[in-house]
């Protein structure tokens, strides 16, 4: 493999003040800058040995000249590095954005600047001074609906996105949870099912449930579904947790859905207490925006939320308050991994 010195950055770590506000207002530019390598697929055309820029932008299909501005800006923030021969290399940013780099955060970047979040966060100032979502303002249809029915490249999108979530959090969670001595696992708004799947494979004499919409679960995981390798210890089922939770299990599981309004929030908490019997553990997985070392992600993922469904990430306290009001008993409260808590609870007898 040919290595070649980096080039160093011209760039003050700790920048002033006022060259950081301004840094700050140009963030469109370095998120938009993101999306244009991904849809030209640079990550993907640059391989392990350095490249021309001319020969790059052959691969992608791009004009040499431009394509260099946009790789000297992101190699400014760390995504790609210009040698001292002209060529550029990968970084360990970088890599994220192929599409075959086991972590890859390809689809992520990809969902966070889709073209509706350009037309919602100029609303920003509106949605806090009302407290609700400016999607419905802008688009004239709730969130979900309008992905679903009117921007398909978009909820395709979408939904690589949260599958790659998905899948790079489910080995974190089963390396978190202790399940010996449970028969039976539900994953309540679950999704695909990969924590399900990743939990069953970790031990093979449990039982589990997926519950979550039919539009989703008709696209669970290949492990869950007839014919998969796990098919046969578990149980598919269509509904909405906020309306009933018809599973008993000894160990539920709620991850990344209590994000919508309060009243959403009290409904599915209400249906799992309902659900479960006395003794049961219900442990819920949430972003957090206090009490995390990714504060800047989360905190940002919250005002999304408040533009696209009026929804919210929570403090660790508003969490808590919300369990609690539920007749959830708490326990232990731990991180999952840098950006995800799971607070473990029990149902009272």
């Amino acid at each position: 493999m040919t290595t070649v010195d980096p080039v160093s950055p011209t760039v003050d770590p700790a920048p002033p003040p006022p060259m950081r506000l301004r840094e700050l207002v140009f963030g469109a530019a370095c998120a938009a800058a993101v999306r244009a390598a991904v849809r030209l697929g640079v990550a993907d055309a640059l391989d392990d040995t350095p490249m021309t820029v001319e020969d790059l932008a052959t691969a992608v299909r791009s004009e040499p000249r431009t394509l260099r501005r946009l790789l000297r800006a992101l190699s400014c923030q760390g995504v790609f590095t210009e040698n001292a021969d002209g060529t550029f290399a990968h970084t360990e940013m970088s890599r994220l954005l192929r599409e075959d780099d086991p972590h890859s955060l390809r689809y992520i970047a990809l969902w966070c600047t889709e073209p509706w979040t350009w037309d919602v966060w100029p609303k920003l100032d509106e949605a806090v001074r009302t407290g609700r979502n400016a999607f419905e303002d802008v688009y004239g249809k709730e969130f979900f609906p309008y992905l679903n029915e009117e921007a398909p490249e978009s909820a395709y999108v979408f939904n690589r996105a949260m599958t790659t979530s998905s899948q790079q959090s489910a080995r974190d969670v089963a390396d978190l949870l202790d399940l010996r001595g449970a028969g039976s696992v539900a994953d309540i708004g679950g999704g695909q099912g990969h924590v399900l799947a990743s939990l069953l494979e970790r031990h093979p004499t449990l039982h589990g449930t997926l519950l979550d919409l039919p539009g989703v679960v008709g696209n669970a995981d290949p492990r869950l579904r007839d014919g998969g390798a796990l098919s046969s210890r578990v149980r598919v089922v269509a509904g909405d947790c906020r309306e009933d939770i018809p599973v008993q299990a000894d160990v539920y599981i709620m991850k990344n859905i209590l994000e919508w309004d309060d009243d959403s929030t009290r409904r599915a908490l209400a249906n799992v207490r309902a659900a479960a019997r006395p003794g049961a553990r219900v442990v819920v997985i949430e972003n957090l925006v206090d009490d995390t070392p990714s504060m800047r992600f989360t905190t940002a993922m919250d005002l999304l939320l408040l533009l696209n469904v009026g929804g919210a990430k929570h403090t660790r306290q508003s969490m808590v308050d919300r369990l609690t009001d539920a007749g959830l008993l708490i326990g232990e409260i731990r991180p999952v991994n840098a950006y995800l808590h799971a607070f473990e609870c029990t149902v009272p007898g």
